[in-house]
């Protein structure tokens, strides 16, 4: 059976500070659940990274970056290597996220020398795919998300359990706007299909595939209710710590 997943990516907000008050309001409101009963992990700021891996020791909860450099070290200004991000305590990164394509113009392939870098230095990727409304519009939402996970995954070779995907409809990301849990579960049952195809049937299902865009504790019961749905990546919504807890909870008791 796959884990249920809930990742928090907290984008440029929040300081050591706010973290550490983050982590004292979110724990005690996890109550009885553990890691057997879901996975969780919260991706905040560079900055954050080390000052959160301490603050969650002794809980559940493990620690993810944003974003990482594919090279392990050199000349490589204001990046950063998959090597100092396990020594800040990650277990995980967000790569190929919306935000970084379309603002910060990243490649498909720059986000598989990423994935690979990642998959090499025991960091569990999570990789994000998505299609903007005019491609959705334009009857072309497959086609692209096949494309983004076959560039993504180009030569990659990746066990059970370490590899995550998010499916993030660029639409519907910090708009307000979801798609419905009925089309998060087509294009997320297409994207399982689609490493079935690539890989092998066994290793498809035993892969995570999440949902991302305006998830909040009210919709989410909804999403994972439906059977390829295996958890969340939150935006806005993981900043507040009560309304993640509802979120976590809402899976864990699904």
């Amino acid at each position: 059976m796959r884990k249920k997943v809930i990742a928090a990516n907290w984008k440029m907000n929040k300081n050591r500070g706010e973290a550490e008050s983050y982590v004292n309001d979110f724990l005690p409101l996890l109550g009885d659940i553990n890691a057997v009963d879901l996975e969780i992990i919260i991706c905040p700021p560079f900055t954050c990274l080390n000052t959160l891996h301490v603050a969650l020791q002794k809980s559940c909860v493990k620690t993810g970056a944003q974003n990482l450099f594919w090279e392990t070290s050199g000349a490589f200004t204001g990046e950063i290597s998959v090597p100092m991000l396990t020594d800040c305590g990650c277990s995980h990164v967000i790569v190929g996220h919306s935000e970084r394509r379309h603002i910060l113009d990243e490649s498909d392939h720059n986000i598989n020398r990423k994935v690979k870098s990642s998959l090499a230095g025991a960091l569990i990727p999570i990789l994000c795919v998505g299609e903007t409304l005019q491609e959705r519009q334009n009857d072309l939402a497959r086609q692209v998300v096949k494309e983004q996970l076959e560039k993504a995954l180009f030569e990659v070779d990746f066990t059970a359990g370490n590899l995550i995907v998010a499916y993030e409809p660029v639409w519907a990301i910090g708009t307000g706007i979801n798609a419905s849990p009925d089309d998060a579960q087509d294009m997320i049952a297409f994207i399982r299909e689609q490493l079935a195809q690539s890989y092998n049937h066994e290793l498809a299902a035993a892969t995570p595939i999440l949902y991302g865009g305006s998830v909040k504790a009210s919709n989410m019961h909804d999403f994972i209710l439906k059977a390829d749905i295996d958890g969340a990546l939150v935006g806005s919504a993981s900043l507040d710590p009560r309304e993640f807890s509802e979120i976590v909870r809402s899976v864990k008791n699904a």
